[in-house]
């Protein structure tokens, strides 16, 4: 049904390829879209790059995500917590980025530590795929960025809390952001894949107490990355 994308700019694609099967009527209010796992593999790209471009489209009015459900075609519908998210950490007081840091520390290491006790093969698989693709992508920004938004994803996935996935579900494209701003940090890739690592092995010993050391770990790597580019920015201007 879908085309396989080829170019930069992948949710972009995906939304116009799905708005265009919604105003030929191919797709209906109340039809329901694949899973995102199917539709990752019908474009051709990450489940990361399927759910921000189900985010854009929530954005236009054009569908509805409903956790535990999927997603659907509805008659308006928008998702205004998102855009008042971005407004405030892009927009908003001039600490932004940093009190998405604080958020994370507060919501991703009890994530981490869910995951451990909840997470399934699956889970454990995606996870594992993802790091295999960060591997391999360790000088490609967008393809790394992705397979790290993917991991952080399929952990809260495997906290199997819908009020958690949708929680992150609401700050993935400002994640995305952030990891873009970091990207070029000395080293900042090889440490974040020491610190996925660690957790990933720490979720498959079912040990939550590690787990969320590891997350912490990470975290405290993001907070100390995200002030090294932020002074590289103004040392560059």
């Amino acid at each position: 049904m879908y085309k396989v994308i080829q170019a930069s700019r992948l949710y972009e694609q995906i939304v116009q390829q799905i708005e265009e099967s919604i105003l030929k009527g191919e797709l209906h209010e109340g039809s329901q879209l694949p899973a995102e796992r199917d539709l990752a593999k019908q474009f051709g790209v990450s489940r990361t790059a399927v759910r921000e471009a189900i985010k854009a489209l929530q954005e236009k009015g054009l569908v509805d995500a409903l956790p535990g459900r999927g997603t659907f075609v509805t008659n308006g519908t928008s998702n205004s917590m998102r855009r008042s998210l971005d407004q405030l950490v892009k927009n908003g007081e001039p600490g932004g980025w940093a009190y998405l840091v604080e958020v994370r520390e507060i919501l991703e290491p009890e994530i981490a530590a869910l995951a451990a006790v909840r997470a399934d093969a699956q889970d454990i698989t995606t996870m594992r795929e993802a790091l295999f693709v960060m591997d391999n992508a360790a000088w490609d920004s967008d393809a790394y960025i992705e397979a790290d938004l993917d991991f952080h994803l399929a952990l809260a996935e495997a906290a199997a809390n819908p009020i958690v996935l949708s929680l992150i579900d609401s700050i993935v494209g400002l994640l995305r952001e952030q990891r873009l701003r970091i990207f070029r940090v000395a080293g900042g890739p090889e440490r974040g894949q020491r610190h996925h690592r660690r957790i990933l092995e720490a979720i498959k010993r079912r040990d939550a107490q590690a787990a969320r050391a590891e997350m912490q770990a990470h975290l405290s790597q993001i907070r100390e990355d995200s002030r090294n580019a932020q002074d590289d920015q103004k040392a560059d201007a």
